[in-house]
């Protein structure tokens, strides 16, 4: 994984910290929205108003939290309105790629090598990550947003009027349970398996997977005699967690080393996971050839020699 730097793309990893060895991520650097009538939203600017094929969805099949925004395309009935692009699942020289493979798109917009390029052609001197979601305005010719929280929630409902369904994942009774709930989540489990993944010492590894188990285990207590994390329907909460759920027993249990327990240990979470993944146009969303690779070839410092295991089946009963 590298980045850009005034345009220029440089083949580093540099999301440790050099003292303590702990991972760190990047702010997204894309905040804008698209509103139902081009208003601007929480953050950036404005002029991105909802409308059908104006809009262009990059994303790895590999990654959570591009999974998190196509679930939301998907979910919502969004599938003919926003085109969607496709990286394919190796991450090295040159970060993501459109190198030819199963189920990878070709870049429509310049017919691109790698993302960084898409990147530079919103913003020639960009320098940051280049991560996936991104959310292209093929009208502007520009990023909107490559915040994946931020993407969930306006495809959320941002469409509503111009072909989306009327499925609510954020509805407003729920709101400040649903903020709590996701922060605490996105802290301990969403990013805590990269911290406990990619820490570069003993105590940055265990100051990550402690609080990981520990929100695992209190997750499970919650999901007891309920079919949803809040209230009794579907939420952006569910959808939030799930991307992780579902990578977990097949990646960040061995690959990056979470495994005092499994998904599958956890009755709740896993019948959580199922439910989810059986939803409609839910289960095509998933690619476990995609997710297995990227992580295991990926991470040449983690695994270099590239071994890609071949299971387990995080959708299997214990």
């Amino acid at each position: 994984m590298g980045f850009l730097k005034n345009g220029e793309w440089h083949d580093e990893w540099d999301h440790n910290d050099e003292d303590s060895g702990e991972f760190e991520r990047d702010e997204s650097a894309f905040r804008n929205w698209i509103t139902p009538d081009g208003s601007t939203g929480p953050t950036g600017e404005g002029g991105f108003k909802a409308e059908p094929g104006r809009y262009r969805l990059y994303i790895s099949l590999a990654c959570p939290w591009a999974h998190r925004a196509n679930a939301a395309r998907h979910l919502k009935g969004l599938t003919d309105a926003i085109d969607l692009v496709v990286v394919h699942w190796l991450m090295k020289e040159g970060g993501w790629s459109f190198r030819e493979g199963e189920c990878v798109t070709p870049d429509p917009l310049m017919n691109a090598d790698h993302l960084h390029q898409v990147y530079t052609a919103a913003k020639p001197d960009y320098s940051g990550h280049v991560t996936v979601p991104v959310l292209w305005d093929k009208e502007q010719g520009t990023i909107v947003n490559n915040e994946s929280a931020d993407i969930l929630r306006m495809l959320g409902s941002a469409f509503d009027d111009c072909g989306a369904n009327d499925l609510d994942l954020y509805p407003e009774q729920h709101r400040e349970e649903i903020d709590a709930l996701n922060e605490r989540v996105y802290e301990d489990v969403n990013n805590g398996v990269y911290k406990a993944g990619f820490a570069q010492s003993q105590d940055a590894y265990d100051a990550a997977v402690k609080p990981l188990f520990a929100m695992l285990d209190e997750l499970e207590e919650r999901m007891q005699g309920r079919e949803w994390l809040v209230g009794d329907t579907l939420t952006e909460a569910d959808v939030r967690l799930w991307t992780t759920l579902i990578r977990f027993d097949p990646v960040y249990n061995t690959h990056f080393k979470c495994n005092v327990r499994r998904i599958r240990d956890y009755p709740a979470l896993a019948s959580l996971t199922r439910r989810i993944h059986d939803l409609p146009g839910i289960a095509e969303t998933v690619n476990f050839d995609h997710i297995r690779h990227h992580y295991y070839e990926s991470h040449e410092h983690i695994n270099p020699n590239g071994i890609v295991p071949r299971g387990p089946d995080p959708l299997l009963p214990a």
